[in-house]
């Protein structure tokens, strides 16, 4: 049960109207900004997304200090567990940053497990973030809807992004004060920071700089939004957080996971529940030629349609995770991981790599479409049992052989769709993004984790 002890903090939502409005900018800004102050920053991100929380880690992180980005999602998990998984790592710090996502009120139906509900949850302040662009004294009645539509979402201030100079701020301001929302700044128009926020991680070259990227980010917010005012802003009241449950789990495994710029989409929660059973050992299928010793491997999602050349040109590493899934090793693969231990993948240009070959499935980029939801899972026998997770891809399977789909899988407003969980001995595989934080099957998939 939540503790009803609070103690001072502080901490805040960064909300907008709708995407494209420049959240994530702002928010990898103002994270940078308050590390550099000396603040120990805890980023969170609302939803599924496993992208922002690794670009958030990044913008957080001071010197050798780096925090992981962690999402809270109210789909995927109950609500007490994103109380107590908020109030264990913010009570680590002196501030927490949460991005929201999509429209402040957007949730999976109407706005249940939007950004709205997290902030109400958390007793978060929402600082909204405004596309002034186009537009003056009608930001009025779009914060004043925003900020009374709700009277359990406590919209404190806005910070209006592109805007065209001092003067056009005077008019937004204006507008913000009849509305009743505190005014924290402006950033003005900038082509320096002006980037597609996916491209931001999708680029993963040596020669893209991030970081730059992110401290022009903060240099940019430094100039024209009002930080002192935004920390007095920020006061809230933490709830004590709960004690970790002590597990009866075997411990003493090892649970190999894959992450390099190929396969990096993990949500930390995941981490988290697989350190509960043992040792996590990260491992590169694209730079190493062998796996550890493991009880598990776990091939995360990401980007193997991007280094499909040096995924297939690593002979050893493919030879090797065939020969561990085989023989039986225990293997749980995630969308890149599925595409990884695929047959082939055939990218848009229409060139064609080899993959592991443990899964009788082909996959492609070609006439790529996006594949994107909420999904509830129901594994075949486990009688009562529901998971939660998250679907996100642009590559399709075009050639599957025999392979066992051992769940029923829905959307989240309870209709079935067409992804499978695949098993074929010890190793299953799917588009899926499972999150284990709260909800946790993998000893009952993997007998070799008890």
């Amino acid at each position: 049960m939540q503790s009803n002890a609070t103690h001072e903090s502080r901490g805040f939502l960064i909300a907008a109207p709708s995407s494209g409005s420049g959240k994530t900018t702002i928010t990898l800004g103002l994270l940078r900004l308050l590390a550099r102050r000396g603040l120990a920053v805890q980023p969170f991100k609302c939803g599924p997304d496993y992208l922002d929380t690794m670009l958030h880690a990044m913008a957080a992180s001071a010197g050798e200090t780096t925090r992981p980005g962690l999402n809270l999602d109210t789909f995927m998990a109950s609500k007490q567990h994103v109380r107590s998984l908020f109030a264990r790592h913010a009570s680590t710090a002196e501030i927490s940053v949460v991005e929201g996502v999509m429209g402040l009120f957007d949730g999976a139906e109407k706005s249940d497990g939007s950004s709205a509900e997290i902030a109400a949850l958390l007793g978060l302040p929402v600082i909204m973030v405004i596309d002034g662009s186009k537009m003056a004294y009608s930001a009025a009645p779009m914060l004043y809807g925003f900020k009374h539509f709700d009277p359990s979402v406590n919209v404190a201030g806005v910070i209006f992004n592109r805007v065209g100079s001092a003067s056009h701020y005077r008019y937004l301001e204006a507008a913000a004060l009849d509305a009743g929302v505190e005014p924290l700044g402006y950033l003005p128009r900038n082509s320096a920071i002006t980037i597609d926020e996916r491209h931001l991680g999708l680029n993963t070259s040596a020669e893209y700089d991030r970081q730059g990227i992110i401290d022009a980010m903060a240099d940019h917010i430094e100039k024209t939004v009002n930080i002192e005012r935004l920390l007095e802003v920020a006061a809230i009241e933490l709830q004590e957080a709960e004690a970790v449950p002590a597990t009866a789990r075997t411990s003493g495994k090892v649970i190999a996971v894959a992450r390099d710029e190929a396969f990096n989409f993990i949500y930390h929660a995941n981490i988290e529940a697989l350190a509960r059973y043992g040792e996590v050992r990260f491992f590169s299928p694209l730079h190493d030629e062998r796996l550890p010793e493991a009880d598990l491997v776990f091939l995360a999602g990401g980007y193997p349609e991007l280094h499909a050349q040096a995924l297939a040109a690593n002979t050893p590493m493919r030879h090797a995770i065939a020969a561990w899934c085989r023989n039986g090793g225990a293997t749980w693969a995630e969308c890149g991981g599925l595409i990884y231990l695929g047959q082939s993948l055939t990218l848009a240009d229409g060139e064609a790599y080899p993959m592991c070959g443990v899964l009788d499935l082909d996959t492609t980029m070609q006439e790529a479409r996006l594949t994107l939801g909420y999904r509830k899972v129901y594994p075949a026998g486990a009688e009562g049992v529901e998971l939660r997770g998250h679907e996100f891809h642009y590559s399709r399977i075009t050639r599957q052989g025999e392979i066992d789909a051992i769940a029923e899988i829905r959307n989240a407003r309870d209709q079935q769709v067409d992804t499978k969980l695949f098993r074929t001995g010890n190793t299953i595989a799917s588009y899926l993004h499972l999150y284990w934080g709260e909800r946790d099957n993998l000893a009952n998939w993997f007998p070799a984790l008890r």
